[in-house]
């Protein structure tokens, strides 16, 4: 069980904590804007009871900000592998649909980020961990706003259409009931939320959090974390570590962390000489 001297010790405010066991390893790395009140809270989760037997001790890594906290957890669980951390572990085929041309073509390609860089590339609709889950999502938005799953290229063409004609779910432009050109724009329009954002800045930008005197600098290119540059600093904090997969390819977690506060300006933002 956790030290009653940890929890007493537990800040609140932002960063990362970790649990330990027995091992070198954490059993499990969490992120909050108040690490005492987010891990008192795993103490009344009945379904953490194993995890919370198994914890010998509590440690935190403090930071300025919750962009900050979000993008060291992911960093600190690629790196160490928890046991109980899945979500964030690192993708091996991470894959989008691409569409070439200012309209989606009738039938997308299948691209994986160890052949495309996702960051400058235009015409991507999703993310996806796995060739099977990038094909439900595309069979769930044909159905959802009728669209063909023959022109889609996810069934092989027939002279009777699709199975979704058959079934009322589908439009007709398999058997030439509507234009290719009116599916395409459809497909567009179902896919517009999911499109993926090229990096929009010439170069390295900085995101900055302020906590006090402390000032955190995010430094990020391409939709890659590439380090953060502390002035000051709380006694508790310490710098993040050497992010595990530096130089590698596109980071999905890093992107859903940072698309939002770099484009909406939400957050002080700087930029970067190369």
């Amino acid at each position: 069980m956790i030290p009653t001297e940890d929890l007493r010790a537990l800040p609140s405010a932002p960063g990362v904590y970790l649990f330990h066991g027995e091992s070198a390893l954490p059993l499990y790395i969490g992120k909050s804007v108040n690490i005492r009140s987010r891990v008192l809270s795993h103490l009344r989760e009945p379904g953490e009871a194993r995890m919370l037997l198994q914890t010998r001790r509590v440690t935190w890594i403090r930071t300025a900000g919750e962009i900050g906290a979000l993008l060291l957890e992911s960093r600190l669980i690629k790196a160490q592998q928890p046991l109980y951390n899945k979500q964030l572990r690192r993708s091996r085929e991470l894959c989008s649909w691409r569409f070439c041309g200012s309209q989606p073509a009738v039938a997308p390609a299948l691209v994986y980020s160890r052949d495309v860089d996702f960051a400058v590339t235009d015409g991507l609709f999703g993310l996806f961990r796995s060739a099977h889950a990038a094909k439900d999502f595309l069979i769930d938005t044909a159905q959802a706003h009728r669209l063909c799953l023959v022109a889609l290229g996810l069934e092989p063409a027939t002279r009777r259409g699709c199975f979704g004609l058959q079934l009322g779910r589908c439009d007709g432009v398999c058997v030439g009931r509507e234009s290719a050109a009116s599916h395409a724009l459809r497909v567009a329009q179902a896919l517009a939320q999911c499109a993926v954002q090229r990096w929009p800045f010439p170069g390295a930008v900085g995101l900055v959090e302020r906590d006090g005197d402390w000032v955190q600098t995010h430094v990020v290119r391409n939709w890659r974390h590439e380090r953060t540059l502390d002035v000051g600093g709380a006694q508790d904090a310490r710098p993040p570590l050497a992010d595990p997969g530096a130089g590698a390819g596109f980071d999905l977690d890093a992107y859903r962390i940072l698309v939002k506060p770099l484009l909406d300006g939400g957050c002080e933002r700087i930029h970067l000489e190369d």
